[in-house]
């Protein structure tokens, strides 16, 4: 028909810019007394009001700045390192990225008024510090009190009641928790060394490294037979062997809930200190677990033979740079002790 447009759906015809105009709606607004009118002036008299969407109002969202760490936040009131020198030894604990430091140490010298006796330990704490607090506060003064009312060739039972009395004085105190112990007594030209749990001694004999203890893992066989033999299980999950699907070494001082498996009784080990003994290292299971012996030996001996200023300090604080290297998250405790000083 002349003068009609035909609409179409042509993709062409949809976007002339004649169809992108913004949409809108045209109502016409009559008087309330219309005349009449004819069509040609109706259109004439309409006006179009324009209906626009209104915008929304703006949304405040409060926002906290974005911070990064690159480990665990620690309490405040938590210590992160601790060094601690002697005339002949040196001690340096640095807490690791899993929480408070649960590691301790002990280091008392010149025993019954001898300088050439003393009495060391490394103290590793787990399901929290108590444990190993208490080991490091008391179980020195239970070993040497056990000591005074035995004969010199019971030491290793005087060693061994001081242990046990110290971890029964523990369980009264009604506290979760346990520790690992390895200590180190010179009396007399010997050193008296026991462990229970896998906090380890390492001696230098002429530069080889001597391992004086065994670690006390549920995968040892002996160890694993005494458990089962006492009605408990031992299982490996993730590759880490648990008693009771629970704690991953099977002697220490506490675990209230174990005890019937994990026993405070240590496994002690009694050398003559000859030339030849050079150090020892004391040393938590977070050393050890990236650091293997002969590795220690070899880093600490430098600073500590053939030298006019032995320096254990920086030999400590090496050993535990050097675990931290190597992956470790732990809690990382070092003794060393110069033997040469304690030759009866």
């Amino acid at each position: 028909m002349p003068g009609s447009v035909a609409v179409t759906n042509s993709p062409v015809f949809l976007s002339s810019p004649m169809f992108r105009q913004p949409m809108t709606s045209s109502l016409p607004l009559h008087d309330t007394n219309p005349a009449p009118s004819s069509p040609s002036t109706h259109s004439n008299a309409s006006t179009s009001v324009h209906l626009k969407r209104k915008r929304p109002a703006r949304i405040k969202i409060p926002f906290a700045p974005l911070s990064f760490v690159d480990e665990v936040v620690k309490p405040e009131d938590d210590v992160a390192e601790i060094t601690e020198e002697g005339g002949e030894y040196s001690a340096y604990c640095k807490r690791g990225k899993n929480g408070a430091m649960e590691d301790r140490h002990s280091a008392v010298v010149d025993l019954q008024g001898d300088s050439k006796q003393a009495l060391f330990g490394v103290f590793d704490g787990h399901g929290g510090a108590k444990a190993a607090e208490f080991a490091a506060n008391n179980l020195n003064r239970n070993i040497m009190s056990k000591i005074a009312s035995k004969c010199e060739d019971e030491v290793a039972e005087a060693v061994r009641d001081g242990y046990l009395a110290t971890d029964s004085e523990f369980l009264e105190e009604d506290t979760h928790g346990g520790a690992c112990c390895v200590t180190a007594l010179i009396l007399k030209g010997k050193l008296i060394v026991s462990n229970a749990g896998d906090c380890r001694a390492v001696m230098s004999r002429g530069g080889l490294a001597e391992a004086l203890t065994v670690d006390h893992k549920p995968s040892r066989k002996d160890e694993k037979d005494r458990i089962e033999s006492m009605g408990g299980y031992v299982d490996c999950r993730n590759g880490v062997w648990r008693i009771q699907g629970s704690l991953a070494v099977s002697r220490g001082i506490g675990d209230k809930h174990l005890k019937k498996w994990v026993v405070a009784e240590p496994e002690t080990r009694i050398i003559d200190i000859g030339p030849e003994c050079e150090f020892l290292i004391l040393a938590s299971d977070g050393i050890w677990d990236t650091v293997n012996n002969q590795e220690a030996i070899d880093i600490v001996r430098p600073f500590c033979v053939g030298t006019n200023k032995p320096d254990l300090t920086s030999a400590c604080k090496k050993l535990v740079v050097l675990s931290a290297t190597r992956g470790s998250y732990d809690d990382m405790s070092v003794v060393i002790i110069r033997l040469p000083n304690f030759i009866s």
